[in-house]
């Protein structure tokens, strides 16, 4: 492939999509929305394939399935983010300089928005959607596992584009190879932001290496904290949700932080995890607590580098904190700023989590699993910025803007 060639042809093509309606945009979803669900047999059969290739016990065998199901919910995905008021345009302020002037600072696409991202071919589409309706072209770049799944995507998206009477290097599929990732992070003039899904190590590679902007999202070692006001009932839903909803994703539980006042109470609040086997590695208290009730064979001693875990699995680690300062102290230590809970009945003890942990989102007394586009009214996501220039949290269609100032006048000349 001829890099260079195939990314200019990307800018060029982000161009003309700047001049597009927001009408025909959103069709275009509309129509691959469509297909998604009337015609899902080449996408299923190709990613079959792709798990064929990948033992079911890997943590990323979830993320990479697809099943009709969650087809259907990348289609529904999908018609939410085409029916979504299109940020550009949008008018952020508007005032009259004092010689006459009128600024005016708006909303614009970035570009060309290229994502790294692993075994994940629904974030081809959510990629798609939200790069098309906020006006951006993608390039896309997904790991080896997902190699056939995200072909199969990749053609159903430009055939949605030529049935519209549009280019197809509005989306582009790069390689799964080391080269295409180095020719994509290199890209300075062709690509204007770059964002990487996945594990930490994907996100410092990323980092490391770009010569072009990039925003960081994904990697996310998530706890909730049980304080000493903890509601008991509460706690048990929050930190089963959190954990066994989707043990592979990134705001999935990680680790459970509990007040060594209420270490009696923690039978209870695992006692709905022994029942989907979770794997619980805890320190020398919290196992005392455990290990009369919760089933041996799933009971482990914790690591110090347990504290630093993202688990993607059927795994927990459990650690005691003297007070709330030990707990924030902790997340502040050892988490990535992704997604935090607090669980209490304490309403100075909330305000004081909310405000001293630094995450992106911060729960009271509700799980981390709904650290999510969709969840949030957005749609969809194209990740979960987990840093602090630029956007933070889930990134919708606003967060895949930029802004520009417009200003007009009558020959006004500056002394």
């Amino acid at each position: 492939m001829d890099y260079k060639k195939t990314l200019a042809q990307v800018k060029n093509a982000s161009r003309m999509l700047s001049s597009l309606s927001d009408d025909e945009r959103a069709n275009v979803l509309l129509t691959l929305a469509d297909m998604l669900e009337t015609d899902p047999g080449q996408l299923l059969a190709a990613n079959a394939g792709d798990l064929e290739r990948m033992d079911p016990a890997d943590p990323l065998y979830d993320r990479l399935q697809l099943t009709e199901g969650r087809m259907s919910a990348i289609a529904a995905d999908m018609r939410n983010v085409a029916a979504l008021p299109c940020p550009l345009g949008e008018e952020i302020q508007r005032r009259r300089l004092p010689n006459g002037i009128l600024l005016r600072q708006v909303r614009v696409p970035f570009g060309v928005v290229g994502v790294i991202y692993e075994a994940r071919p629904n974030v081809t589409f959510d990629v798609f959607a939200l790069c098309l309706k906020s006006g951006n072209c993608c390039v896309l770049k997904g790991g080896h596992d997902a190699l056939r799944s995200n072909e199969a995507a990749i053609s159903m998206i430009h055939s949605a584009l030529k049935r519209h009477g549009l280019s197809t290097d509005i989306a582009c599929l790069l390689p799964a190879t080391h080269e295409a990732t180095a020719q994509l992070l290199g890209a300075v003039g062709l690509v204007d932001v770059c964002i990487p899904r996945g594990g930490r190590r994907l996100i410092d590679f990323v980092r490391d290496n770009a010569r072009v902007p990039v925003i960081e999202t994904g990697a996310g070692v998530v706890s909730t904290y049980f304080d000493e006001s903890g509601d008991t009932a509460i706690g048990a839903a929050v930190i089963e949700n959190a954990k066994t909803r989707r043990v592979s994703v990134c705001n999935a539980l990680d680790t459970l932080l509990i007040h060594v006042r209420r270490l009696s109470d923690l039978p209870a609040l695992t006692m709905p995890l022994a029942s989907k086997n979770v794997v619980i590695y805890a320190d020398e208290r919290a196992r005392r607590a455990l290990e009369s009730t919760y089933p041996a064979e799933l009971l482990r001693e914790a690591s110090d580098q347990d504290r630093d875990r993202e688990w993607m699995d059927y795994k927990m680690g459990v650690f005691t904190v003297d007070s709330l300062d030990e707990a924030i102290a902790h997340i502040s230590g050892h988490d990535s700023g992704h997604s935090e809970c607090i669980v209490t009945e304490d309403a100075e003890a909330a305000l004081r989590f909310e405000r001293e942990v630094d995450a992106a989102c911060v729960y009271v007394n509700v799980p981390t699993s709904f650290t999510d586009g969709a969840q949030f009214g957005l749609g969809a996501e194209i990740g979960i910025s987990t840093q602090k220039l630029g956007p933070r949290g889930p990134m919708g269609l606003r967060e895949l803007t930029s802004t520009r100032y417009l200003l007009s006048g009558h020959g006004q000349v500056r002394k």
